[in-house]
């Protein structure tokens, strides 16, 4: 029985570690105040290479007077695995999906075009064979690094750019995107940053809060018995076990208004919390949290018509309460 005990524990800790035994192509970044480590995207040799989030700005750890903001938070990994990923990324709803017949191509930004198979209803879990990957060119200076997507396609065209830089003096992290649609069809979608914050690898419970600039209201799952909201926040009756989560399909009370994209996510154990902001009025707020991270996901809408240009920027204030 022993045996079988540490055959299991070995074979889970190889797991765990699995992300960081492998060399994918990387990149860091720093302003003297934070230090932040990416997996760049690359489809034969990236991290990750799923179908799901865009592949840009995948960021495996971001330090901060020595409290850390992201990283590992799932078990099992393979580049594959349409949640195997790390830091603030995004994801895009599909565009032209329900258009393509089976066999015909629909775009997922930051992705590509991908080829839809005979099924009743798109799936974000599921991975699709990507039929056309566009271009990756990435550029980087000390401070902030940028990842410029080129998609030509005969449907959907695009020049995506994302670049995420340090700003100097603070502890800051903003993330700029540019979408310029090269094509002859307008875009038109939603994207929300899903955010995975895991904050110096707290598990999910009471020593977590969720501030929001509003009193909201939610239900859901884990709702009353694992999570509560009072007024403007959101905490924790308990520590999560593992395999639990947390979730809301949209919180109640919020405006799709410019300041109401303002959140807090603080950890009071060790003090270290993130303010998130964006320069776009919120669509909508999701919330999920499982055992070792607790996710706002804010959405925003886009459309694109053919050679406009959409913009937008979302900051992260880092910050370090003093728990005297």
């Amino acid at each position: 029985m022993k045996k079988t005990y540490l055959l299991i524990s070995t074979l889970s800790l190889f797991l765990i570690s699995a992300t960081q035994q492998e060399k994918f192509p990387e990149a860091e970044i720093t302003n003297g105040l934070i230090r932040a480590h990416f997996y760049l995207p690359d489809s034969r040799d990236g991290y990750y290479q799923a179908t799901r989030f865009d592949w840009s700005g995948v960021i495996t750890s971001l330090e901060y007077e020595g409290h850390s903001y992201y990283g590992q938070w799932f078990d099992k990994y393979s580049p594959t695995i349409h949640d195997a990923i790390m830091g603030p990324v995004e994801e895009f709803a599909p565009v032209g999906y329900s258009e393509a017949k089976s066999g015909e191509r629909f775009l997922k930004i930051g992705v590509g075009t991908l080829s839809k198979p005979e099924e009743p209803a798109y799936s974000s879990f599921k991975l699709y064979a990507i039929a056309n990957p566009g271009k990756w060119k990435i550029k980087k200076k000390a401070d902030q690094i940028q990842f410029i997507h080129e998609l030509n396609d005969s449907e959907y065209s695009y020049k995506y750019s994302k670049t995420l830089r340090l700003t100097k003096g603070k502890p800051e992290l903003v993330l700029t995107h540019s979408l310029k649609n090269t094509g002859k069809k307008t875009i038109e979608t939603t994207v929300y940053n899903h955010n995975f914050l895991v904050i110096d690898k707290q598990l999910t419970g009471p020593g977590y809060v969720v501030k929001f600039p509003v009193n909201v209201k939610g239900t859901g799952k884990g709702f009353g018995e694992i999570a509560r909201i009072q007024d403007n926040e959101l905490i924790f009756l308990r520590e999560l076990k593992n395999g639990e989560s947390v979730y809301c399909s949209g919180l109640l009370g919020l405006n799709n208004l410019v300041p109401d994209y303002n959140l807090v996510v603080e950890n009071s154990i060790t003090g270290a919390g993130v303010r998130i902001k964006c320069d776009q009025p919120m669509l909508k707020l999701v919330f999920w949290a499982s055992l070792k991270t607790v996710c706002p996901e804010p959405y925003i809408q886009i459309k694109v018509e053919p050679g406009a240009a959409f913009n937008w920027e979302i900051s992260y204030e880092y910050y370090i309460r003093n728990l005297k």
